[in-house]
């Protein structure tokens, strides 16, 4: 009989190497490869990281590395047009497809009953493809959840995400551009490379606070939060001034809609 390999994808939390969970490290030490793809070196603390994370976890020599560069995105396609363009759309599975064909590389080389382990930010089922990219391919795949950004950012300003009987909404920047939806007080957005609630017209955005953070359960973490209207200048600030300082960005935040307002 044929030896199983097996494949965990491992949330590793969004930016404390301490949010990795027990479950994480018992997977981690039993994995003969780790998976690395380099996004290059603007993310270099985020490989510093992961690389803490093995040290802590794994004596050196003990499990063997793959790394492979990331494929690049066009991120220009798309660019202004509202959720759901055809354009960005083709772009990401065009993005991904590369991606797969990477994965697929990589795993050929476990030999039979080897394990291997992706370390992927935050939570393995939120706003990540690798689960997606694994399917079809002739290994075990374990999922390791992981502390996301989502429940970080509502740690850091001492929050609770659903409101009694209210529905909690997660969706990107780019969905947001069509505006506050009119049927959710509680919306988390993602993905936004351009600080959208910032764009939203005064009269939508009136009754609305904003819980802000960037980098979240980093040393670098930066937050903010209030009312819209008084604080999206500051936040837009604040924002500009941590991409210029460390070259790239990672937020999150929380819209919500006063009760008074419906």
């Amino acid at each position: 009989m044929t030896a199983v390999r097996t494949v965990y994808v491992i949330g590793i939390g969004s930016g404390d190497p301490d949010h990795l969970t027990l479950a994480a490290v018992a997977a981690l030490r039993k994995t003969d490869v780790v998976f690395v793809i380099d996004k290059g070196e603007a993310k270099a603390d985020l490989v510093a990281l992961r690389t803490e994370i093995l040290h802590r976890h794994r004596a050196p020599g003990s499990y063997r590395v793959v790394e492979v560069a990331d494929p690049v995105r066009d991120r220009a396609a798309g660019a202004g047009e509202s959720g759901g363009s055809e354009t960005y759309t083709a772009a990401v599975v065009d993005w991904q497809d590369r991606r797969g064909e990477l994965y697929a590389s990589m795993i050929a080389g476990l030999a039979e009953g080897e394990s291997g382990a992706f370390l992927v930010w935050g939570d393995p089922a939120l706003y990540d493809g690798t689960l997606r990219l694994l399917e079809g391919l002739d290994v075990e795949v374990v999922s390791i959840p992981g502390i996301s950004s989502v429940q970080a950012l509502a740690a850091a300003h001492r929050l609770i995400l659903n409101r009694v009987g209210r529905p909690v909404l997660i969706t990107t920047g780019r969905r947001l551009a069509a505006g506050m939806p009119a049927d959710v007080d509680d919306v988390v957005v993602m993905l936004d490379g351009r600080t959208t609630f910032a764009t939203l017209p005064d009269e939508e955005m009136a009754d609305v606070d904003v819980y802000w953070g960037a980098y979240v359960g980093s040393p670098d973490e930066v937050l903010a939060s209030g009312p819209v209207l008084k604080v999206r200048d500051e936040i837009v600030r604040l924002r500009a001034e941590a991409r210029a300082r460390k070259g790239w960005i990672m937020d999150t935040y929380l819209l919500r809609r006063h009760p008074s307002a419906r």
